[in-house]
């Protein structure tokens, strides 16, 4: 039987000689292990410290075998030896070179990518900590790290692309490449029938619309247009509410704001929750429409786990959400950075309800046809027909 390798960059710890994992990782490897026909073993660099959402396993509670990497050391021969089928990220530098170690040794390495390099500079770009002779030398580094990406990416048996520009960027480099949309959302997690229903009912009687926004409370993410946009509505005099779940940087400054404009009772910080047990319940439940304000092209599983919960989507056409919202025709999008557009499809929303009920149900529709255990079994296919 053919052996799997994945070399995951989840975060990972040893605590008193047991190994501390991300539970969603985890969750993750199972499917693997249940679909894979053969060993499934994984490669994780080791950090110190535990982080949240983690726990301590026992090694033999695992389905999938474990070995740790220092956080200071590449892997190599040795890591990879004995494997028939090796999958990794190719966002990470630090394996692009088993593309040619793989080649040599006859093994099947197949790369996984998110990123194109419009949202690497993008990153870089809006990163406050460093200078503007750092910015230059970082973006000198990174294309001469994008021609060994493409040349790697060449030599692999295999790309998986997540997201439609990942894919559209590196579709021509590699014949067997196949595109991915991630996300958390399991079948037994989509919005039901009798809560579609009540969403129907509750827009088409004109109720005050309900807006959800979650995530890292970040600059990098667009959060800082949250309160603007909702000042915009409420000067408008449309009648809405907005709940925000996630911590960050701005919080703090978001706190405030809501205050100074006068949104406290139409505002609402949530702070971290549990995503499968208190996001996706409240989404499913309490909210019509999510509201992006992200600008970086890089494929946000927000999009499509908001959808499965039966949420419009409103966003900035980053390359990602516009892809998206073609396909999938549930939402709005507006361009980028632009305040005012994205009040104003709030506003339409808002305004004609037969739309957004119909962005709605659609939403519902797409998530559905690629919730989480489709996606990995197309995933695994491609694994197999290597083996």
């Amino acid at each position: 039987m053919p052996s799997l390798l994945v070399i995951s960059s989840a975060p990972a710890a040893l605590l008193d000689g047991k190994p501390f994992l991300d539970r969603k990782f985890v969750e993750g490897m199972r499917f693997y292990t249940d679909l894979w026909d053969g060993p499934v073993n994984c490669l994780l660099r080791v950090r110190s410290g535990s982080f949240p959402f983690g726990r301590v396993y026992d090694p033999a509670e695992l389905p999938f075998g474990i070995r740790f990497l220092p956080s200071d050391r590449i892997p190599g021969a040795p890591e990879v030896s004995g494997q028939d089928v090796v999958l990794c990220s190719g966002d990470n530098h630090d394996y692009l070179h088993l593309a040619a170690l793989c080649r040599r040794s006859g093994q099947k390495l197949v790369f996984i990518i998110e990123y194109v390099p419009e949202t690497r500079r993008q990153i870089l770009f809006l990163d406050r900590s460093r200078s503007l002779p750092k910015k230059i030398r970082s973006l000198i580094w990174m294309l001469g790290q994008e021609i060994r990406r493409r040349r790697a990416f060449g030599l692999a048996d295999g790309l998986q692309a997540n997201g439609y520009p990942a894919f559209a960027a590196y579709e021509a480099i590699n014949p067997n490449a196949i595109m991915y949309l991630d996300n958390r959302i399991g079948s037994d997690l989509l919005a039901t029938g009798d809560e579609m229903a009540a969403r129907r009912r509750r827009i088409g009687e004109g109720a005050p619309l309900r807006l959800v926004h979650s995530g890292r409370l970040e600059r990098m993410k667009g959060s800082q247009d949250l309160i603007p946009i909702a000042a915009r509505l409420a000067a408008r005099g449309i009648d809405f509410e907005l709940d925000i779940f996630g911590s960050g940087s701005l919080e703090a400054e978001l706190r405030r704001d809501i205050a100074a404009q006068g949104l406290s009772g139409r505002v609402r910080l949530n702070g971290v929750v549990d995503f499968e047990t208190e996001l996706v319940p409240f989404a499913r439940q309490q909210a019509d429409l999510y509201l992006s304000c992200h600008r970086q092209s890089d494929p946000s599983c927000t999009y499509l786990e908001s959808m499965g919960c039966g949420l419009a989507v409103v966003g900035y056409a980053n390359r990602m959400w516009a892809a998206l919202c073609r396909a999938s025709e549930a939402g709005w999008a507006v361009p980028l950075g632009r305040v005012e557009a994205l009040a104003d499809a709030l506003a339409e929303a808002a305004s004609d309800r037969p739309r957004l009920a119909a962005c709605c149900d659609a939403a519902r529709a797409f998530a559905g046809a690629h919730a989480f255990e489709h996606e990995f079994e197309r995933r695994i296919e491609h694994l197999r027909r290597l083996a």
